[in-house]
């Protein structure tokens, strides 16, 4: 359908509009639209890598290096895009942000109500925040720290790991998130609670995604670079599982 110049690092899909959109290390989105494939996509220039894309209905989150974070209108980028013939152009984004959280952003999943995005971070926190750009949403965006184990030394210390992966549940609205420490655990984030965590799984969380009913939860694990693995392999220790949930598993609680 096309080529970046470098490596693509997220595809998702927006069935709403029948889009494709992809982001590359060569620091640019291509719109493919599923409905005209002969077309050549559009090509909107970023000011920074791309590590990681979302999208609801409406909007496309880019979380990027350098901590920023670009929200696009899907509507009026469409428009765009099916004037631009294979173009590429510096679309302005409908917003543009500066992560919450103070180091490099890993991950980034969009709520399923189209309110608003988590984000996570290699330092071992999660941040919530809403598109809505009026003071009093935005007061109400916060972040927190998880995947984190005591060190074992005994100094008091923990050991962080990065949060590498996100996933909003499609029913419930509740989101998992999965660590360098083999660990996912689900959250609330109106109520601002952990709902459960699972058992540890055997390496690093790289990967996590719903199924559109909300009944299965597929978990990516492979060994990560926080395992001072110098010569990087995940061969034979590359694995999906997939989790069957319980009708109320992944549903909120509520407020304490």
């Amino acid at each position: 359908m096309s080529a970046h110049t470098a490596p693509v690092k997220s595809v998702v899909y927006s069935k709403e509009h029948s889009l494709l959109v992809s982001a590359s290390w060569d620091s640019t989105l291509h719109f493919h639209d599923l409905k005209h494939p002969e077309k050549e996509p559009a090509t909107i220039k970023l000011p920074a890598k791309p590590h990681s894309l979302s999208i609801t209905a409406s909007k496309l989150v880019v979380a990027m290096a350098s901590r920023l974070v670009y929200i696009y209108e899907l509507q009026s980028t469409l428009m765009l895009a099916s004037q631009a013939n294979g173009a590429t152009t510096e679309l302005q984004p409908w917003q543009q942000r500066e992560s919450s959280l103070k180091f490099m952003t890993r991950a980034v999943a969009c709520m399923p109500n189209d309110d608003g995005y988590a984000s996570s971070s290699i330092e071992g926190r999660v941040a919530v925040e809403w598109f809505d750009p009026s003071p009093e949403s935005q007061a109400r965006k916060y972040a927190f720290k998880c995947h984190r184990q005591p060190d074992p030394s005994g100094d008091g210390a923990d050991i962080v790991y990065p949060v590498n992966a996100l996933a909003f549940h499609p029913v419930h609205g509740t989101f998992a998130s999965g660590g360098g420490d083999g660990v996912v655990a689900l959250w609330d984030a109106n109520a601002k609670r952990r709902i459960r965590q699972y058992q540890k799984y055997p390496t690093s969380v790289a990967a996590l995604g719903f199924s559109s009913d909300g009944k299965y939860l597929a978990v990516g694990v492979c060994p990560g670079f926080e395992n001072d693995q110098e010569d990087y392999s995940g061969e034979g220790v590359t694995k999906i599982y997939i989790r069957e949930l319980g009708e109320t598993e992944a549903k909120g609680k509520g407020p304490k």
